[in-house]
C-alpha cells in the first residue's frame, strides 16, 4: 500500500515529499515469518525488525520492537525525535528480557532492527544487528548501516576477504540485538537527503537473496509499491531461505500547490 509523508522543510528551496511502501514475506523455506515492518510517514519514521532465527519467539521479539516504535509521538525537534526512538527501543529491550525470564525460563529471544527517521532534509539511521539501510542516489548505491555480526567484524578487521565471508561458518552469528543484553548499544548515523533519493530498509533475507545489481534495478521503479513488489518477487525467485522484509522510501519534489499550502 502506497503512503505519502506530508513532511517538508519549508525553509528550503526544494522541499521533499516522501513516498513509501513496505512488504514482508515468509520466504521459500521458513514456516513462520519472524520479521515485522513499520511505516509511519506522518511523522517520518520507518523500520524493519528481524526476530532472531533459531531462537524461541522471534516473531514476538520483532513485534515488541515495532510496537515500541509505534509509541513514538510526532517530534518537535530532531534531537527530541532521536531520543524518543532510542528510549522506546531501550524499553522494548527490557520488555523482551522480562518476557524471556517469565515465559521462556531465561532462554534468549531477540530481534535486530533498522530504523529511518526523516526530519526536513536530514535523515537519521538507528540500528542494532544486521538489518540494513541503503541509499540509492542517482547510480550510487550505499549501505548506510554497518552490520553487527561476527563476519562483518572479521571483514572490518581485515581477517577475511569478501569472498571468504560469503560461505563463512559464522555467517548467521549476530553480535548485537534487542532483547539479548541489559546494556543495549544502539548505533546511529546522520546524513543529508535530497530530491530523488531512494532509501531501502531490509532484513537479511533480501540482501542474502539478491545481488547489488538486482536490488538497484528493482529500486528504479517509479513508485515505491512497485519497487517493494520487485524486491520481494526477486528474492522469492531466488529461493529466499529466510523471511524477506523491505521498506522503500522515495523523495520527490513537492508539487507547487502543496508548497503554497
Amino acid at each position: 500500500m502506497l503512503s505519502i509523508a506530508p513532511m517538508s522543510d519549508v525553509t528550503l528551496r526544494r522541499p521533499i515529499q516522501w513516498l513509501c511502501a513496505s512488504g514482508t514475506d515468509v520466504g521459500s523455506v521458513r514456516e513462520m515469518n519472524e520479521d515485522a515492518v513499520l511505516e509511519r510517514p506522518e511523522i517520518g519514521l520507518w523500520a524493519v525488525a528481524d526476530g532472531m532465527g533459531g531462537h524461541d519467539a522471534g516473531n514476538v521479539a520483532s513485534s515488541v520492537v515495532v510496537d515500541a516504535l509505534n509509541e513514538v509521538e510526532k517530534p518537535k525537534a530532531l534531537s527530541e525525535f532521536v531520543t524518543a526512538v532510542e528510549n522506546r527501543i531501550l524499553e522494548g529491550n527490557q520488555r523482551l528480557l522480562e518476557y524471556s525470564d517469565i515465559m521462556l525460563d531465561g532462554r534468549t529471544v531477540g530481534s535486530t532492527f533498522i530504523c529511518l527517521l526523516i526530519y526536513g532534509q536530514i535523515g537519521v539511521c538507528l540500528w542494532t544487528g544486521d538489518s540494513r539501510l541503503y541509499l540509492l542516489r542517482g547510480q550510487e548505491f550505499t549501505q548506510l548501516s554497518r552490520d553487527h555480526s561476527a563476519v562483518a567484524e572479521l571483514l572490518r578487521a581485515g581477517a577475511i576477504t569478501e569472498e571468504e565471508a560469503i560461505n563463512h561458518p559464522d555467517a548467521n552469528v549476530i553480535t548485537r540485538a534487542v532483547g539479548t543484553n541489559e546494556d543495549l548499544c544502539i548505533d546511529l548515523d546522520v546524513f543529508s537527503l535530497q530530491v530523488g533519493d531512494t532509501l531501502l530498509l531490509c532484513s537479511d533475507g533480501l540482501y542474502n537473496s539478491l545481488d547489488k545489481e538486482r536490488i538497484i534495478d528493482a529500486l528504479q521503479a517509479e513508485h515505491p509499491s512497485k519497487a517493494v513488489a520487485n524486491l520481494i518477487d526477486g528474492a522469492l525467485e531466488m529461493g529466499a531461505s529466510d523471511n524477506v522484509s523491505v521498506v522503500v522510501v522515495k523523495g520527490i519534489r513537492r508539487p507547487y500547490s502543496q508548497n503554497a499550502a
